[in-house]
């Protein structure tokens, strides 16, 4: 998992979905809104997509594990 490079914000997503067995329901939305995003340059609806994602790692704490390090620190980085 380390080294993880999606080709885009909705992949993640989707693997952050698929990997995370009872989402957050304060996350969920969140990781809704990634399902629309290609890049961390795209706009959902008045959000940016690096507010989306910042307010996504704000909600997602009781996201743990090997795979939850990897996929929050590459959404980390992308924001930066």
């Amino acid at each position: 998992m380390s080294g993880f490079q999606p080709a885009s914000l909705k992949d993640v997503a989707f693997a952050i979905e698929k990997d995370w067995v009872k989402v957050s329901p304060s996350a969920q939305p969140y990781l809704d809104a990634l399902k629309q995003l290609d890049s961390i340059n795209d706009s959902y609806y008045a959000d940016t997509a690096k507010s989306v994602v910042l307010y996504f790692l704000a909600n997602a704490s009781s996201y743990r594990g090997e795979s939850a390090k990897a996929y929050k620190t590459y959404l980390k980085s992308l924001v930066k």
